[in-house]
């Protein structure tokens, strides 16, 4: 097994180069696997990105996939090994993997084993992908920060004491500071977006219905959908097609188009917000400046930039709210271990479990009336631009009201529900409107801070357009100076 490839080799390489690699047989699944189990070991206990590694069950799957290549190479046949093969990633902790507990980021919940793999875990294993373990999610993934009572705080890789984002937070920071080379997240209000603007990664969220075994059974809004967090768009690209059905692809896929030049574009910035009524929000000036590098980019690359005013519906927050905390209304939990639940959680099942029938209903209907208004809006461009974020990374424990740093764990959770949920609103105030709409978006990191902390704009597309956001994110990432 020929490797000449030093531990520091392996953790410079891209994705897709590691996986060129592993097919090759330039390098061996396990000791890839070994590399990343080493880094995690080695950064994982300042980091907070990991709740459970699962080393043994890896190193298996690892000499099992180079048995696999072994043979496959005896048949001269190497070409059929499946496209991710022998490619360490991780699963966020709301996944269920087999043989390992799922904590949903909960302390009010026995930590069972999962006794199979979630439809997500599956298709991936399916595709050659081992799992290193499962990463740090808020309770029920919630929240734009992912701090609970299970474990302690996922970490932004670019200053340890600001938050990784939400709710993929552990697996963004993961993927950040070279734990994995890239993972799955899953993005039903900003959950994907949100952590890869906060470091500094390509997040992409596909539109409604891309990615089958990204949905929940438990999201009448069909909010959910699983996506891609990476370094590089061409990255984003190879799970991307390990995600999507061929026949649903782009012919070719994702990763043979991704370098291809999108045509020129006609592009709207916009900075209007649907939670801006009832949460009037500061944009803090290196979220525009990111807008900024973001707008200089695209119209070098011969897109036609304008400004977009969109006009949303005010009653979009309670309805989206009623139907992003429905679920949690009706999560089995033991009556005696409910107070374990955190204060936003428990407030928000409380108020969901007092909601009619009735009023659910009213919210979905009302919240498909907004998509249909919305999409109208946005067909004047091929393409919506905002911030990612407005605002750089949050302090650990700051979405809570406690004030700690999150130096000691476990801490006291201070401050009340509805300021938590407010200062998310403020905080990523253009992304769940989004997945009501069912459209794809990706964010793109296009500027650092003085402070050094990574910023990116979302690129929202119209239905069907994940490859051209691709292109696009791939097309600012080998220009700009990010």
């Amino acid at each position: 097994m020929a490797t000449g490839q030093s531990e520091g080799e392996i953790s410079r390489l891209t994705a897709v180069e590691l996986s060129g690699a592993l097919m090759s047989g330039a390098l061996s699944s396990r000791e890839v696997t070994a590399h990343f189990l080493s880094t995690i070991e080695a950064k994982n206990k300042q980091l907070g990105a990991f709740i459970t590694v699962t080393a043994e069950q890896a190193m298996d799957d690892a000499h099992a996939a180079d048995n696999l290549r072994a043979k496959h190479a005896r048949g001269h046949n190497v070409e059929q090994l499946p496209m991710l093969h022998g490619m360490p990633i991780a699963f966020k902790d709301l996944t269920d993997v087999a043989g390992v507990p799922t904590t949903h980021g909960s302390a009010a919940l026995e930590h069972k084993r999962a006794p199979e793999d979630g439809a997500l875990a599956a298709a991936l294993k399916a595709h050659g992908a081992l799992s290193l373990g499962k990463t740090q999610v808020p309770e029920f993934g919630l929240t734009a920060y992912s701090e609970n009572r299970v474990a302690p705080p996922s970490r932004n890789p670019y200053s340890l004491g600001r938050s990784s984002g939400g709710s993929s937070g552990g697996s963004a920071a993961a993927v950040a500071a070279g734990l994995i080379p890239f993972a799955p997240g899953t993005d039903g209000g900003g959950s994907i977006r949100i952590p890869a603007g906060a470091c500094g990664l390509v997040g992409l969220k596909p539109g409604r219905g891309v990615v089958p075994s990204g949905s929940g059974s438990g999201d009448a809004a069909k909010l959910v959908v699983a996506g891609p967090l990476a370094r590089t768009a061409e990255d984003a690209a190879l799970l991307m097609d390990a995600l999507v059905p061929r026949d649903q692809a782009p012919d070719g896929g994702y990763l043979a188009n991704v370098g291809r030049v999108p045509g020129p574009l006609r592009i709207g910035l916009s900075l209007d917000s649907p939670w801006a009524g009832i949460y009037p929000f500061d944009i803090e000036q290196d979220a525009m400046d990111a807008l900024t590098k973001g707008t200089e980019l695209l119209t070098a690359a011969g897109h036609a930039v304008s400004e977009a005013q969109i006009r949303y519906d005010n009653r979009y927050p309670d309805a989206f709210t009623a139907a992003w905390t429905a679920g949690v209304g009706s999560a089995r939990i033991a009556p005696q271990r409910e107070a374990l639940l955190t204060p936003l959680t428990r407030t928000f099942r409380r108020r969901a479990q007092q909601r009619s029938a009735s009023k659910v209903n009213e919210a979905l209907s009302l919240l498909r009336q907004f998509e249909h208004d919305t999409i109208a809006q946005y067909s004047r461009w091929d393409v919506i631009a905002t911030p990612t974020l407005a605002q750089t990374p949050r302090p650990i424990g700051w979405f809570t009201g406690g004030g700690h740093s999150g130096e000691s764990w476990p801490h006291e959770w201070a401050g009340d529900a509805d300021e938590d949920y407010k200062r998310q609103c403020e905080y990523a105030p253009w992304s769940s409107m989004v997945n009501v709409c069912g459209l794809p978006a990706v964010s793109v990191p296009v500027h650092v801070t003085a402070d050094g902390l990574p910023m990116g704009i979302q690129l929202i597309g119209r239905s069907g357009s994940e490859l051209q956001l691709l292109q696009l994110a791939a097309a600012l990432g080998t220009s700009g100076d990010h």
